[in-house]
C-alpha cells in the first residue's frame, strides 16, 4: 500500500465524521436558507416554497438585524482586545520568576472556563443587582450612586463584556504560557546584558515571539466572540431596549421563538460569512511584510 494511500485509509474515519455531522448539516441548512420554511411547513411539507434569497433581502432590511449586527461588533470589537491583552497579562506575570503559588493562580485563572456559563451568569446578575448588588454596595463605600448596571442601555453591554473577559481570558492564558515557555531564554539574557529593560524585552523579544501564538488566539478568541448568545439570554434576554441583542441571539429567536427557520438559517450564514471575513482580514494582516 502507498503511503498516499495508507494516509487517506487513517483519515478516512475522521473525514467521514466532518462530512456527517459538519458539512451535511451546513449543506443542509444553506440549502434552508433559501426557502421560507417555518411552523407550517414543518407540520406539512407541501406548504414549503422556494425563495430563492428573498431571506437575506428582508434580513438586510431589517433594522432590527443591523441592530443585532451593531451589537455583536461592538462586543467582538471592544471585548476581544480586552481579552487578549487581559490573558497576555496574567501568562506574563504567571511566566515571571517574580511570580509566587504558580499553580494555585493558574488553577484560579483557568477555573472560570470551566465553570458553567448559565450557573455563573445568574451570579453575576446578583453581583451587579441595582439594589443588593455587591458591586453596588462597595461603590456606596466610595459615595457613588448605585448603578443600573443591567437595565441600562448604556451599561448592559459593557457588564457582559467584562462578565464574558473574566470568564473567558484563562483559556488564552494557558496558550500564552504555553508560547512563552518556548521562547529561549537566551534572548532574554543577552537582552539584559545589552542594557534593555523589562519593557524592551516585551516589545522586541516577547511579542514577536508570540506572533503566530498571537494569531491564532486573536482568531479563536474573534470566532467565540461573534456566537454571543449565553451571557445576554440569562442576564439581559437581549434588554434593554435590545441593547445586549446579538446576532446569534437574533438567529435563536427567528428559528426557536417565532419557528421561522429560514430566516434563521439565513442569519446563520449572514454570520458565518462575517466571521469568515474577519477571519480572512487578520490572515492578510499576518501575511503581509514587515509584520511578525
Amino acid at each position: 500500500m502507498k503511503a498516499s494511500t495508507a494516509g487517506w485509509v487513517f483519515a478516512a474515519p475522521a473525514l467521514l465524521v466532518i462530512v456527517l455531522f459538519f458539512g451535511l448539516p451546513v449543506l443542509a441548512a444553506l440549502a434552508l436558507s433559501l426557502t421560507d420554511f417555518d411552523i407550517y411547513a414543518l407540520a406539512d411539507l407541501d406548504n414549503l416554497r422556494f425563495v430563492g434569497l428573498d431571506n437575506y433581502v428582508g434580513l438586510l432590511q431589517n433594522p432590527l438585524f443591523w441592530k443585532s449586527l451593531g451589537n455583536t461588533l461592538y462586543f467582538v470589537a471592544v471585548g476581544v482586545p480586552l481579552s487578549i491583552a487581559m490573558s497576555l497579562g496574567a501568562a506574563v506575570l504567571l511566566h515571571s520568576r517574580l511570580a509566587r503559588f504558580k499553580p494555585f493562580f493558574r488553577t484560579a485563572f483557568f477555573a472560570p472556563v470551566v465553570t458553567t456559563v448559565v450557573a455563573v451568569a445568574v451570579i453575576w446578575r446578583y453581583l451587579f443587582h441595582t439594589r443588593y448588588g455587591l458591586v453596588n454596595w462597595g461603590l456606596s463605600w466610595v459615595g457613588i450612586d448605585p448603578v443600573d448596571w443591567l437595565g441600562d442601555p448604556d451599561w448592559a453591554m459593557p457588564t457582559i463584556i467584562l462578565f464574558a473577559v473574566w470568564k473567558n481570558f484563562g483559556y488564552n492564558m494557558i496558550i500564552f504560557l504555553a508560547g512563552l515557555q518556548s521562547i529561549p531564554e537566551d534572548l532574554y539574557e543577552a537582552a539584559r546584558i545589552d542594557g534593555a529593560g523589562r519593557w524592551k524585552q516585551f516589545r522586541h523579544i516577547t511579542l514577536p515571539m508570540l506572533g503566530p501564538v498571537l494569531l491564532l488566539v486573536a482568531i479563536l478568541t474573534m470566532a467565540g466572540y461573534f456566537q454571543l448568545f449565553a451571557e445576554p439570554y440569562v442576564m439581559t434576554q437581549g434588554g434593554p431596549l435590545e441593547s445586549t441583542k446579538s446576532v446569534l441571539y437574533r438567529m435563536y429567536e427567528e428559528g426557536f421563538k417565532w419557528w421561522n427557520l429560514g430566516n434563521a438559517s439565513a442569519v446563520a450564514f449572514l454570520l458565518f460569512l462575517l466571521m469568515a471575513a474577519t477571519t480572512s482580514g487578520l490572515l492578510w494582516l499576518a501575511r503581509r511584510p514587515g509584520i511578525e
